[in-house]
């Protein structure tokens, strides 16, 4: 069976509130309570976005998330009640999507998960009868389909929220794009530390320079934000 939403968190009462709400709102969830049962949901069952705790009783949520990752390109939220700005590092080192710090609003977690629902659903629903090239300049290229970078005639994948960036700087591509710009356009929501940011700049540095550290594309912009340099 196929769910918009997975919730994988041991506060049992909490997710069923945070499942009744979604429904409310059509948004189809299902909820488990260990790294376990998550992994024998899913050998039966597909979801769109993953809720993940990283307290999952005696498990680790930031493992299951390495696991997953090895498998699922699925967007991973994690919600979590420890709020230190090293637990927000390493979820998204590890894979991670965004992070949501406990309590929450159901609201505003709501809208979160819908922004990766909208964005997947109009990659679905993306015609297809212009190739990749078309879309880009001097061997640097997106591919919307495949939520891919064509750098050099070489496909390079990316996971959602990186393609969702590099998309921001490359429409706005030889302008600088401030961090606040980004935060909006890319989270829905300008109130995110640095850290997030910068994180998500370094993997697609990692993926798509030759030096990450002499970055040919992703200028940063010191005390402002960052600019994708493609020369006309």
């Amino acid at each position: 069976m196929h769910y918009n939403c997975l919730i994988i968190d041991d506060e049992i009462d909490l997710s069923k509130m945070t499942k009744e709400y979604f429904e409310m709102f059509d948004v189809s969830c299902a909820c488990v309570d260990s790294a376990e049962k998550c992994l024998d949901f899913l050998k039966e069952n597909t979801a769109d976005v993953f809720l993940l705790d990283i307290n999952l009783g005696n498990e680790s949520g930031f493992s299951l998330c390495k696991t997953l990752r090895n498998t699922y390109d699925t967007p991973i939220l994690f919600i979590s009640a420890r709020q230190s700005d090293d637990d927000v590092l390493v979820a998204l080192n590890i894979g991670g999507d965004d992070y949501i710090k406990k309590p929450y609003t159901l609201s505003v977690l709501l809208a979160k998960v819908k922004v990766h629902l909208k964005r997947l659903e109009a990659l679905k629903n993306r015609p297809s009868e212009k190739p990749a090239e078309e879309k880009g300049l001097d061997g640097f290229s997106l591919d919307e389909a495949t939520m891919s970078c064509i750098l050099d005639g070489k496909s390079i994948p990316l996971k959602a929220k990186e393609f969702a960036l590099l998309s921001c700087l490359y429409t706005h591509k030889n302008t600088i794009v401030t961090k606040e710009q980004l935060f909006l356009e890319v989270w829905g929501d300008s109130f995110y530390s640095d850290g997030t940011l910068n994180v998500h700049i370094r993997r697609l540095r990692e993926k798509l320079e030759e030096d990450p550290n002499s970055p040919r594309w992703i200028r940063t912009i010191w005390g402002t934000g960052y600019m994708l340099e493609i020369p006309s």
